[in-house]
């Protein structure tokens, strides 16, 4: 329902003034800075453990490095980040939340962007003029409901039937190779470079609404979105990877769908090794006992993830994963890693 509150003429305007800019980690170096944190306390130590598991992933020419991805980083200035983690093979698979993919990457390779924004806005005002809230970043909705619409024509023109998140999002990378607005988006650059992506939660985003317009149009012939085929071909890929290392931003769906390949893979009476690195960064306090909060030794209760090289960090993702990620950049593994190039599994 709309509010009573009255907004200024131009004050959606007004509000849409400074875009969010996204990190380049190819434009510093934070070697120094891990190196130094090594040598401090609490959550820098932390940190400077993780950067050197995150290395150990790319050094070890065996191991497979599985990206997950919640929250909002990706609006908040982290998608060059994940962009440049693809472009530079230092991730071999992908698993995130839909919001991260649609709303946030895809939305901006058709040309929109976030803006910055104030926590302390009136909310009210904001639903007046149609700006949806992240924190301290907004978001035109008008431009996210043009986005529903083209992830409904890309359903439109698909044959009828069930498909994985993957292998849809595989078709919209292939869209934008001839429609996007903007280089270097994560959902394009993973379709050039054979890096599958997976949304096990797809249609809790734009995606969902344009999926609905999309079934509203043809309700006897429909595309649909199989959360099974997700996890069948993600533990495909964990059987076929052997070795591999979890560097996961947030909890929530991602985390648990890239650790639970391993007991899937039991499962289907597939002998695999446990996630041998890991690496969490999350803000989520343990104690209530919720999956996005679970301990990487937890984990290890479950025959998910090994302890030998585990590492959480207690920290905003935004405000640590740009360090994190520089370091790994500038300490140059990635460029003796061979290309798994896991999507061409699914051809």
């Amino acid at each position: 329902m709309k509010s009573t509150t009255k907004s200024k003429p131009g004050y959606k305007h007004n509000l849409l003034t400074t875009p969010v800019e996204h990190i380049d980690i190819t434009s510093f170096d934070a070697r120094p800075i891990v190196e130094a944190m090594r040598k401090m306390s609490f959550t820098s130590r932390d940190l400077a453990k993780a950067a050197e598991i995150y290395n150990m992933m790319l050094a070890d020419k065996t191991c497979s490095v599985i990206l997950t991805i919640a929250g909002s980083t990706s609006a908040g200035g982290c998608m060059t980040l994940y962009a440049d983690l693809i472009k530079n093979n230092m991730v071999d698979a992908i698993v995130s939340t839909g919001a991260a993919i649609v709303d946030m990457d895809f939305f901006e390779a058709l040309g929109f962007r976030h803006y910055q924004g104030s926590p302390f806005a009136d909310d009210k005002v904001l639903r007046d003029n149609y700006i949806d809230r992240i924190y301290d970043t907004y978001i035109d909705e008008e431009q996210l409901q043009a986005c529903d619409g083209t992830i409904r024509k890309i359903a439109d023109s698909l044959p009828p039937g069930p498909y994985s998140s993957r292998a849809f999002i595989k078709e919209m990378g292939k869209w934008l190779t001839k429609n996007s607005r903007k280089k270097n988006s994560l959902v394009q650059l993973a379709y050039e470079h054979d890096v599958p992506v997976f949304c096990p939660a797809f249609t809790d985003s734009s995606a969902g609404f344009g999926l609905v317009l999309h079934q509203a149009k043809n309700p006897r012939k429909h595309i649909t979105i199989d959360s099974v085929a997700d996890f069948r071909e993600l533990t495909d890929i964990k059987i076929k990877a052997g070795t591999t290392g979890l560097l996961m931003i947030g909890g929530g769906v991602p985390k648990n769908f890239a650790q639970d390949t391993v007991v899937c893979a039991e499962i289907l009476g597939k002998e695999v090794d446990m996630h041998k690195y890991a690496v969490q960064i999350t803000v989520a306090d343990v104690r209530d006992g919720a999956c996005s909060s679970s301990t990487l030794k937890e984990a290890c209760s479950w025959g998910k993830v090994d302890t030998a090289h585990e590492q959480m960090v207690y920290a905003e993702a935004g405000s640590v994963l740009p360090l994190l990620a520089s370091d790994a950049y500038h300490r140059g593994h990635w460029k003796k890693r061979a290309k798994r190039k896991f999507a061409t599994l699914f051809k």
